[in-house]
Formats: C-alpha cells, sequence, structure tokens
C-alpha cells in the first residue's frame, strides 16, 4: 500500500526535539481513508509550542507518540524538517478538522464537536449545517465540563458512536482527554483542534493569508492575543534546541 492511502506504518516518521511527525503526500486523503474504513484514529496536530511542551513533559510525549497520524501544524516544524533534508508541507490542523467534515458530509458520516465556551460550537454546528445542507451532527459540548457533568457527556459519545470528534480543549488536555477516552468510539477519528471553534465561530480571525505562507502566522496570534507572550517564548527556545541537535548530528 502505498503512503498516502496505505496503513501508518507505511509513513515515514521525523523526529522534531524527540517527537515524532509523520510525513504524507495527502493527510487529508490519508483521514479520509480512515474515516470509510472507520479505523480508530487519534489524529495529533504539532508546532513548535507543543514540541517544547512535550520536550519537558513526559506524558505528553508519549501522548504523541501513542497517536496514529501526527501532522506538521506548525512553520517551525515545517522549516526545521526542511532544513533536514526532509520534503514536507505543513498541513494547519484547522484546515485539517474543516477538510474532515467536508469528508464526513460527503460520505453521509457523522461528527460530534467538544469544544470552546459556552454557545460558541453551537455556533459553528449552525453555520456548518448552513453551508452543508444534511451535516449529521450527533452532539454539541462547549469546552468548560467538569467532572460532575462529564459522565453525560461520555455516555452521550458511546451512545451515539459518531465518525468523527473534533475536541477543542487546549493542549495538551485535549491530547489527553483523547488518549483516555478514544475506546468510547473505538472506530472513530479524533482530532484535538485547539482554539479553532473560536475561529470557525468568528469569535476570532486567522492571520491573513500572506502571513500564513510567509510562515509568520504566529505574530497575528500574539497581536490578537498579547498575552499569549510567556508562551511563545517557546518559539526561540525552539530554534535554539533545533539548532543545537543539528550541531551534534554534523559533529
Amino acid at each position: 500500500m502505498n503512503s498516502v492511502h496505505g496503513s501508518i506504518d507505511a509513513l515515514k516518521k521525523f523526529s522534531v526535539l524527540g517527537s515524532h511527525v509523520h510525513i504524507c503526500l495527502d493527510y487529508v486523503n490519508w483521514v479520509e481513508q480512515r474515516l470509510l474504513q472507520k479505523q480508530g484514529t487519534h489524529v495529533v496536530t504539532i508546532n513548535a509550542e507543543m514540541a517544547m511542551l512535550a520536550r519537558n513533559n513526559p506524558e505528553l510525549a508519549t501522548t504523541i507518540d501513542r497517536a496514529d497520524l501526527v501532522v506538521p501544524d506548525g512553520s517551525g516544524v515545517v522549516l526545521y524538517a526542511r532544513s533536514q533534508g526532509e520534503n514536507i508541507s505543513r498541513c494547519p490542523g484547522i484546515e485539517l478538522a474543516e477538510n474532515a467534515v467536508k469528508l464526513v458530509h460527503q460520505h453521509q458520516l457523522r461528527v460530534f464537536l467538544i469544544g470552546g465556551q459556552v454557545g460558541v460550537a453551537e455556533t459553528v454546528a449552525k453555520q456548518w449545517q448552513e453551508k452543508f445542507s444534511g451535516l449529521s451532527i450527533d452532539g454539541i459540548q462547549h469546552g468548560y465540563f467538569d467532572r460532575t457533568s462529564e459522565p453525560q457527556l461520555l455516555e452521550q459519545l458511546c451512545t451515539s458512536q459518531p465518525d468523527l470528534i473534533l475536541v477543542g480543549l487546549g493542549v495538551p488536555r485535549q491530547e489527553f482527554w483523547i488518549e483516555q477516552h478514544r475506546q468510547l468510539c473505538p472506530n472513530a477519528t479524533w482530532i484535538g483542534v485547539g482554539g479553532s471553534f473560536d475561529v470557525w465561530s468568528g469569535l476570532k480571525n486567522r492571520a491573513p493569508k500572506w502571513l500564513r505562507d510567509s510562515h509568520l502566522e504566529w505574530t497575528y496570534r500574539l497581536y490578537q492575543e498579547p498575552w499569549r507572550w510567556r508562551r511563545m517564548l517557546a518559539l526561540p527556545q525552539f530554534a535554539w534546541q533545533v539548532a543545537l541537535q543539528s550541531m551534534r548530528g554534523k559533529s
């Protein structure tokens, strides 16, 4: 089987600070095959910030390693891979998830939405049902549930058995939550989508395309959310660590 349609073992892996990234010619097509074959899948979208977090968080590193598909969401990851001779293109998680929803509609499958503030996922669901007439949404849950309300959500997932589950709880909570509960829907494709519900609902905007194409989307996120500056310190730290790794590899 080829690397697009085949099993995860057919996909080449590339290490970024100890976390692997899968190299695929067409990530959307690969996800489509998993959806159609009902092969349970955990998709992680990794960027420099997550790579640095995993470097210092063994539990997160293990969760990423166990994921069925790890896509290069961030420009830092892609630029580093290219500097090492890997032919890899960026696959923004928000676009991969959007395409997965289109596939669900196209193949008459079902999706479940988890994440965002109260009412945000409902707004996204309404917009998508207007855009994709007949889209089947099995359930909607905001991301601020607690241990008291969580059992009801888990029961709903177990009963409905959706084909696609988008989980926007932030990193690393969403990765841990998916790994802990994915066996409730063993045939589903689970994708951690971070703050994508805010963008899909219109609460926030993505960076202009020219910034994204220039690998500068992080500057726009910092402009919109200046409180993220501490988290953005992971970017120069990532650059320094991969530079050290490269120098060690050449010595």
